[in-house]
């Protein structure tokens, strides 16, 4: 499968947003939006002028997109998914990424960032409900409990990033036993529990044209 192989500091600059893709990394003095917080390229620090529509529901998909560690044929499918459950599109799409496997080891505080979460799901290191799941787009539901196996949890990744969690928090719509190294998914979130400054109606309008 293809994957983005540059600097994922670029991609924050190029969205103009710090997206924490390098977990702890992001929040010290050798993150790299902080240093350069301009757009990439020759050109980075003199673009301006006139910004389409277009490019700005481009630019916001494209976020979102990044946020999730995702490729365009992955996020469209999330989308069409979104757009036939009832309620409010780009709500529903919100709820579904943040329902991903990945995402949820990562909001509990056992992977530094999204990208080290579907490393570590992939490697086998979580169950969910005491069965083994290594799918990082696996869709948690509510009640569902993950936890990290036995032998993984004196892994140095997961032990440094139940230690730097508290940096960033864990929501309240996840509860988490850091002794037993495990959560659960006590509900779904509302729109409002999701505070990063996300535009998803940009993403609908795009792409319903």
């Amino acid at each position: 499968m293809a994957r983005y192989r540059d600097s994922s500091c670029k991609l924050c600059r190029r969205e103009n947003l710090k997206l924490y893709l390098k977990g702890d990394r992001c929040y010290g003095d050798k993150c790299g939006f902080e240093r350069h917080a301009y757009a990439p390229g020759q050109h980075g620090q003199r673009r301006g002028g006139k910004v389409s529509d277009y490019r700005v529901q481009l630019r916001e998909k494209q976020k979102v997109k990044r946020i999730y560690g995702l490729l365009e044929k992955q996020f469209r499918g999330y989308y069409y998914r979104a757009d036939r459950q009832k309620g409010v599109t780009g709500t529903n799409l919100l709820t579904l990424l943040e329902s991903r496997l990945d995402n949820i080891v990562y909001r509990m505080g056992f992977a530094a960032s999204r990208n080290q979460a579907r490393q570590l799901v992939r490697h086998n290191h979580f169950t969910v409900n005491d069965k083994k799941v290594n799918i990082p787009s696996y869709l948690v539901r509510p009640g569902d409990e993950i936890a990290v196996k036995e032998k993984s949890k004196k892994a140095p990744q997961v032990v440094e990033a139940i230690e730097t969690v508290v940096r960033r928090g864990i929501p309240d719509w996840i509860e988490v036993d850091k002794e037993k190294f495990k959560g659960t998914l006590k509900a779904l979130p509302n729109r409002e529990d999701l505070t990063m400054p996300i535009q998803e109606q940009l993403i609908v309008e795009l792409y319903s044209k």
